[in-house]
């Protein structure tokens, strides 16, 4: 995935809470979707397919918006993994809000998508600032330094765990994480095949670990 460190630009204000992977991205009968434009997409136009003028990511300072920022309990529903996918493909690394759903914010973390919530006490600042500046300033989202900047001169800290700091500032989901160690792996496989080749069988006879 896409190493993350820090990206600056317009902040979106989607101030609505419990928004759940379905509204995100609704569920498409093409096997091989765009994203970027299923995102958002009973909210971004019309049953016509005519484009809703006043909607948030329709509007001019955010139509390549990368930071979105929403209220409680974003990304609830399903555990579709295709509400990050969407969020990316139209551009949005960061998504800022007050709670999370689980499942989605683990798959945020592993596709390369940051999500943060701040502290209680500047959760209302930092979404009024926003909505007054209206996509006139830049916000800058650090990770390595874990702060929000902006719209103008405030500063927010955010915490996350160091562990999926790391991946992030990295690029590593978990297949990357556990190819690191390889080496290990197959010395391990190799030894175990010496010590214990019965546990290398299956029924019919044929060697799993080659």
């Amino acid at each position: 995935m896409k190493p993350f460190d820090r990206i600056s630009g317009a902040a979106a204000p989607l101030l609505t809470d419990d928004i759940n992977t379905d509204q995100i991205a609704p569920a498409s009968r093409n096997f091989k979707p765009d994203y970027a434009e299923l995102l958002f997409s009973r909210w971004r136009r019309t049953t016509e397919g005519v484009e809703i003028a006043d909607f948030v990511l329709n509007r001019a300072p955010f139509r390549e918006a990368q930071i979105l920022v929403a209220r409680e309990n974003f990304g609830s529903g399903s555990s579709r993994e295709s509400a990050v996918w969407a969020l990316l493909a139209f551009g949005i690394r960061v998504v800022v809000a007050r709670s999370f759903a689980d499942i989605f914010r683990e798959n945020c973390l592993k596709n390369g998508l940051l999500p943060i919530t701040l502290d209680a006490g500047d959760r209302a600042a930092f979404e009024a600032t926003v909505v007054a500046d209206d996509g006139a300033s830049p916000c800058t989202v650090d990770l390595i330094a874990q702060t929000v900047t902006g719209p103008g001169p405030s500063a927010y800290h955010f915490t996350i765990d160091p562990a999926e700091r790391d991946a992030l500032l990295r690029g590593l989901d978990d297949i990357g994480l556990t190819l690191e160690a390889l080496d290990a792996i197959t010395d391990w496989e190799t030894r175990m095949t010496t010590k214990r080749p019965w546990l290398q069988r299956i029924p019919n006879g044929t060697a799993v670990w080659r």
